[in-house]
């Protein structure tokens, strides 16, 4: 005998205890807040296919979504730009489908979902994804600049998942091709960008096709819900489970994204925009770069100022060519990407370091959705914005609308560049294989020896031609000006106006040195000035400057909280101490006696 009886027994499956099954219960609950898959209605070869795709856990619209659109409700999903939407409607909706006995092999058959997208970028991500999640499925992509024939022998062999702009829906729908009466499922994705594309129209007329035999499951899924989205879901949408990740939280965009901005001109932002590239991205690292104009974007793309490869993106390139580039941008074959509104919405474009957007958009949702391309799925991000003098105010609008707070910074100076450069020029000496590197060790050997110099020496200049940083500008971290050097002038008490500070100049520095001084702003604790000078005049201000019992010079490694210029023009009170130089009254603040 293999086994005893009582052996047997105590193999058999012990039943929980009432207690036991509530902890259970409470495990799985709390799992579930993780987004483990096991918790959800996924497919074990789902699970399997979406870990090859690096996804450990569904993100939280994923998780929050999922039981309401695998059980046919209507949703309204809000989340910032990043967070996953897209496999947050898709995962559930290739569940559902693939548990129904339908034939998948019927020729001629009218498809299930029906997925609208604003843009053909955006369009043919969802589609991607849809594929990637549902291989077994037919799905398919229609955008307009496309021939119609391979669209109309998709369509006559039979789909069962479709995604598209509303255009070329439209279109087929007009021409009798397409039937929309059999819907399943209608899935609206960044609808609020519907209506600045000038969509509506279309959008609504395909709302109404389908609603023509029975209303099918709606969901809409964005990262801001403007009045005209909202009228629709009113229109067609019945009972709506909403997913709102966003609330009255203050904070629109990503989360984990720095957020800065450079006041620079515009014949200098090429220039410090390809600082800004190298230090806070490098050439290991991805960048956007957005710009309002299709002119813009070529002139940048196309400039020598600019040190990495780049390409260029927009709406006058043809379709293939934007197909392809977004895809080698993907896959690493080039780090720069310089682009319009086209690239600003919808694609997940893994791991982008850096946004750099060249001026404040007048359309907030704009700004949410550049600065969105980075810090995707939790990832950290930096987004760099450029503005003028006169854009101080568009700036400050962007920051109460969005909830971020731009940190003032100046253009990266020489040590950063530097530190940024040996770093990239470091990580390229490194992939040089050993069987390449013996081959220089006697020009290297006769190099030290001829030179006299050291080998840290040599090292280093080594470093600096590789990484083309033989030639260093500084620029003012104020207005990003060249050859111009940020001062600070400290004061030991507040002071009414920066008049006070033209005055001590002109008591402890030489004519020629007031007269070249340019830009000078309050400080934001009103104890101090900075101000600009010509790099070449710092040898002369040290050798004439001496600090006082009150007043201290010193240049500016980073740029200090500053008073805005508006903020400088309003009456401000305070007491001092009369003998230190302190006055009655002060700007900046309200007058609170009443």
């Amino acid at each position: 005998m293999n086994g005893s009886v009582g052996e047997k027994h105590q193999k058999r499956k012990r039943i929980a205890s009432p207690d036991e099954r509530k902890e259970q219960t409470d495990s799985k609950r709390a799992k579930n807040d993780e987004g483990s898959f096991e918790n959800f209605r996924i497919s074990p070869e789902r699970c399997k296919r979406l870990e090859e795709r690096g996804f450990v856990h569904l993100l939280p619209v994923q998780s929050l979504t999922f039981d309401d659109v695998y059980d046919g409700s209507d949703v309204i999903a809000q989340a910032r730009t990043g967070t996953g939407k897209t496999l947050a409607y898709a995962l559930p909706m290739v569940e559902r489908l693939s548990r129904r006995a339908t034939p998948r092999s019927k020729k001629g058959r009218s498809p299930k979902v029906l997925t609208l997208a604003p843009t053909r970028e955006l369009a043919i991500q969802v589609f991607e994804e849809f594929q990637s999640t549902a291989p077994e499925m037919t799905s398919a992509c229609f955008y307009g600049g496309t021939p119609y024939g391979p669209q109309f022998n998709v369509i006559a062999r039979g789909l069962d998942i479709l995604t598209g702009t509303p255009g070329r829906i439209m279109d087929h729908v007009k021409r009798g091709q397409l039937d929309l009466s059999r819907l399943t499922c209608v899935i609206l994705d960044e609808a609020d960008r519907m209506f600045e594309v000038g969509f509506a129209e279309q959008v609504e007329e395909i709302l109404a096709e389908t609603q023509k035999k029975k209303r099918p499951q709606m969901l809409l899924f964005s990262a801001t819900m403007p009045d005209w989205v909202r009228d629709v879901t009113s229109k067609y949408m019945g009972d709506v489970k909403t997913v709102d990740l966003i609330g009255d939280a203050k904070l629109r965009t990503a989360v984990g994204v720095r957020h800065m901005a450079i006041r620079c001109s515009r014949d200098e932002r090429p220039y410090v925009i390809s600082d800004v590239v190298k230090v806070y991205s490098g050439c290991q690292g991805r960048t956007m770069i957005f710009t309002d104009t299709k002119r813009e974007a070529n002139e940048l793309a196309l400039s020598s100022i600019l040190k990495q490869d780049c390409q260029v993106l927009h709406g006058d390139i043809e379709q293939n060519q934007r197909e392809i580039t977004l895809t080698s941008f993907r896959q690493g074959n080039f780090r720069c990407l310089v682009a319009t509104n086209v690239a600003a919405r919808g694609l997940d474009i893994p791991e982008v370091d850096l946004v750099i957007q060249c001026q404040p958009p007048k359309d907030v949702d704009a700004y949410i959705h550049r600065s969105g391309r980075t810090g995707r799925a939790g990832r950290p991000g930096t987004c760099v914005i450029f503005y003028l003098p006169h854009q101080e105010q568009l700036l400050k609008y962007v920051e109460r609308r969005t909830g971020v707070t731009f940190t003032h910074i100046g253009p990266p100076q020489p040590s950063d560049i530097v530190s940024a450069a040996a770093r990239d020029a470091g990580e390229a000496l490194k992939g040089v294989p050993q069987s390449v590197v013996k081959h220089f060790l006697p020009s290297a050997r006769s190099l030290v020896d001829s030179e006299g110099s050291s080998a840290v020496d040599l090292v280093a200049a080594a470093l600096a031609y590789v990484s083309g940083s033989a030639e260093i500008q500084s620029r003012s971290l104020l207005s990003s000006q060249p050859d111009y050097t940020t001062f600070l002038l400290r004061n030991s008490f507040e002071i009414r106006a920066v008049g006070y500070m033209w005055n001590v100049i002109a008591r402890h520095l030489p004519a020629e040195i007031k007269a070249a001084v340019r830009g000078m702003r309050m400080c934001k604790d009103y104890k101090g000035v900075a101000f600009d000078l010509p790099t070449e005049m710092c040898e002369l201000v040290w050798k004439t400057w001496r600090d006082g019992a009150n007043t201290k010079l010193s240049e500016a490694k980073e740029l200090p909280e500053l008073v805005e210029r508006v903020e400088q023009m309003r009456p401000r009170r305070f007491g001092g101490n009369q003998s230190n130089g302190g006055h009655y009254w002060q700007r900046g603040r309200k007058n609170n006696r009443h």
